[in-house]
């Protein structure tokens, strides 16, 4: 059988084309994601009415054309204080993930290429933090630390981190041992430039990926402690506060908890997805 000269070249060519055009699983992540930080950063300004505008004469009612998500118990719009309450829900769980994804990544490559004594004491450090109650020591230091969101957010990231290290530290144990890392130490060139210039390149899929994990975890953690009464002050709009404040309101409008829930529910399986698909195409590059 004669083979059409071209073939080869233009089937790889095909295949990274295909490789290259986001699947329907990434673009409809990402969308969701990307609308959710629209509103996150335009909330206030496109809800039809102000989030903390009460009219207790309403009280809570079912979704209608005024409402469409109806209101609560002090008669606030469910759907503005959503809108609102993007903010808070999503920004914070980004500044988790990009400060977990930050001392992983540094501290997991110093372990990593370095070994000896800095990689045990960083792995017992490890080890112990890995050890403990994740949730609980979460609740203990917020409680303890006087609440507030800012300290729920460095409890969160100093509790996420140790993982994420054990993960980088194991990959970047593997690529220093491979031809290319052993050359770059070959030429004399610096500790600093192999671990960020050679070795993370080649780590980068899991680091994406997990700091998009982190972000879900992030979530999910902040919005537990703010249902719990921990993490940000009553009567914010924030969505796990709002499932929190609205849980009593089944009977009367139990929209005004699902919604915020599912809300969550949403972000966080959109962000999964998409840390799956995006560690599959950067591990194909």
């Amino acid at each position: 059988m004669s083979v059409v000269p071209g073939t080869v070249r233009l089937g790889g060519r095909a295949r990274r084309l295909r490789r290259a055009r986001p699947g329907p699983v990434t673009l409809l992540s990402g969308g969701v994601l990307a609308l959710m930080a629209a509103a996150a950063l335009l909330g206030t300004w496109i809800a039809p009415y102000d989030p903390a505008a009460q009219d207790l004469a309403l009280g809570a009612t079912m979704p209608g054309w005024a409402h469409w998500a109806g209101t609560d118990e002090l008669g606030r719009d469910v759907l503005s204080r959503c809108l609102a309450g993007a903010r808070s829900a999503l920004l914070w769980p980004v500044v988790v993930a990009l400060c977990t994804c930050a001392m992983s990544t540094s501290l997991g490559l110093l372990a990593g290429y370095r070994r000896g004594w800095i990689d045990a004491v960083m792995m017992r450090v490890v080890d112990l933090l890995i050890a403990m109650p994740g949730l609980l020591m979460l609740i203990v230091l917020v409680g303890v630390l006087g609440g507030g969101i800012g300290w729920a957010v460095l409890a969160i990231a100093v509790l996420f981190t140790p993982g994420d290290i054990r993960v980088v530290r194991s990959l970047t144990m593997a690529q220093r041992e491979l031809a290319y890392a052993e050359a770059a130490r070959t030429l004399g060139l610096g500790r600093a430039r192999i671990m960020f210039r050679h070795l993370l390149p080649n780590i980068a899929p899991t680091v994406v990926a997990g700091a998009l994990l982190s972000f879900v975890a992030a979530l999910v953690a902040l919005s537990g402690l703010s249902f719990l009464g921990i993490g940000l002050p009553a009567g914010t709009p924030d969505w796990g506060l709002m499932i929190e404040e609205n849980r009593g309101l089944l009977d009367l409008n139990p929209w005004a908890a699902v919604v915020p829930a599912a809300l969550v529910t949403v972000a966080a399986t959109a962000a999964t997805l998409l840390g799956d698909q995006l560690f599959e195409r950067l591990s194909d590059a």
